[in-house]
């Protein structure tokens, strides 16, 4: 009988599929690792396994023990497997820009998840590598595994991931393509590709807000460069030990848009359900077809698997939300599609004004077409609101017809977005859209710039 005696033996051995579509413009055979095959669905599971049996062969890891690691998800989904083959506890700090599906899954199996704000300095006590670092110092018979600097991460792929490789292509890969995190990846695939052939050119992937590019070219890390970015799992606002420069032959940085459009490009062209740094290495080495020829067998490493990310870039609203949709938007129609499930929200006249600010503050809107009995008449802005309020604190106990402006224009569904946005004004903040059967709605600056983005 075949079987493995437990979940972590299924860990590695995945396969080398050759990509057709997304790659039609590159001139060589391009082949995607696709480290989904793994139980934890990603690569992390890999240097989890490692860094847990390497600190348990040391002592930095004792039984009943509580592992504790900042994660962006995946690392911590490869520990809390192993964690629950070998009876420890987990604690994961998470940042706030990762998706609610990886804190859920993280919380399904069993950890227990602290979120950190995004937009902090690392050394910012309320970052998730300070939080992290903390909760290792406080926590009894804890074990923190700091993933960045531990070298159990880039020897996982030196053992595993790099001999893998160079046996699937026989020894015939020309390129190793990878987004850069941690380092691990990266750095300890390479060590391995390149003393069996130190040829074998090293591309990372980096993203835009990330140090990794400027750093390798001119040695600076260049502080400007850090700035809040979208895409998950690759790049970093720090240098984690575990990335070698010396070993990667250059970078190539992805925009956020672009990482998050070749996510779902894989998807549809290749049917191959993969997650956000995958859609990152995908556009990089586009980017890189140049160095590359018909005799070149290039290695593309796909990172974890779609499910992390259903509600972010595999949702039309979402990717719509950043303007990260390629579609075309003619029409006053096309402007609210993504709300005309709401109904418009409106007051009447004789409603006080604390009525209308309610209704602003409950819905986070900044404007509300104002009706009687017979249709539009007026609005309510809240810039108006306050400067009114400023002037007369009474107000609030007045009623709408007594500080409402004029009402806003009335344009037809196919109205163009050039004569909507004409009537959008400083004095006119809104647009009334007519959808027939006497439903109407809203049209704000902020629908016509996410539109035009």
């Amino acid at each position: 009988m075949k079987y493995a005696k437990n979940i972590l033996e299924t860990i590695g051995n995945t396969p080398l599929v050759q990509l057709n579509s997304v790659t039609k413009e590159v001139p060589a055979l391009v082949l995607a690792k696709v480290e989904t095959f793994n139980p934890g669905n990603s690569i992390k599971d890999r240097m989890a396994l490692k860094m847990i049996e390497d600190a348990e062969a040391d002592g930095r890891l004792k039984p009943g023990g509580t592992i504790i690691e900042g994660t962006s998800g995946n690392t911590g989904m490869g520990l809390a497997l192993a964690a629950i083959i070998k009876g420890y506890k987990c604690i994961f700090v998470i940042s706030d820009k990762q998706s609610k599906e990886k804190m859920d899954i993280l919380r399904a199996v069993g950890a227990e998840v602290v979120v950190c704000p995004t937009n902090v300095d690392p050394s910012d006590p309320r970052s998730y590598y300070s939080v992290s670092k903390r909760l290792g110092e406080e926590t009894p018979n804890s074990w923190y595994v700091n993933q960045y600097d531990n070298p159990s991460n880039a020897l996982a792929h030196y053992e595993q991931t790099g001999p893998e490789i160079w046996e699937q292509t026989d020894g015939k890969i020309t390129h190793f393509v990878v987004g850069v995190g941690t380092g691990g990846t990266i750095s300890g695939t390479a060590k391995y590709l390149k003393e069996k052939n130190p040829n074998i050119k090293v591309w990372g992937i980096d993203t835009y807000g990330s140090v990794f590019k400027k750093y390798h070219e001119t040695g600076v890390f260049d502080e400007n460069e850090i700035y809040p970015y979208i895409t998950e799992g690759i790049g970093e606002d720090i240098l984690p030990k575990n990335v070698d420069f010396s070993l990667i032959d250059g970078f190539t940085k992805v925009t956020d848009k672009d990482a998050a459009v070749y996510t779902r490009k894989i998807a549809k062209e290749e049917g191959i359900f993969v997650g956000n740094s995958a859609g990152s290495a995908i556009k990089g080495l586009l980017q890189l077809k140049e160095h590359f020829t018909k005799d070149d067998v290039v290695v593309v490493l796909f990172h974890d698997h779609g499910s992390r990310y259903v509600g972010k870039m595999f949702n039309d609203a979402w990717m719509r939300e950043r303007g990260f949709l390629d579609e075309k938007i003619t029409t006053a129609e096309d402007l609210i599609k993504d709300h005309t499930d709401k109904p418009l929200l409106t007051v009447q006249t004789e409603e006080l004004v604390s009525h209308a600010i309610e209704r602003m503050r409950a819905f986070k809107i900044s404007q509300i077409p104002v009706r009687d009995a017979n249709g539009f008449v007026g609005s309510i802005d809240e810039t108006d609101v306050l400067r009114s309020y400023l002037e007369d604190a009474n107000i609030a106990n007045l009623p709408i017809k007594k500080v409402m402006g004029a009402a806003f224009p009335i344009v037809p569904k196919n109205a163009s977005i050039e004569e909507v946005s004409k009537l959008i004004t400083k004095e006119n903040q809104a647009v009334l859209v007519d959808l027939g059967n006497d439903t109407y709605h809203i049209i704000t600056k902020h629908d016509i710039i996410s539109a035009i983005s």
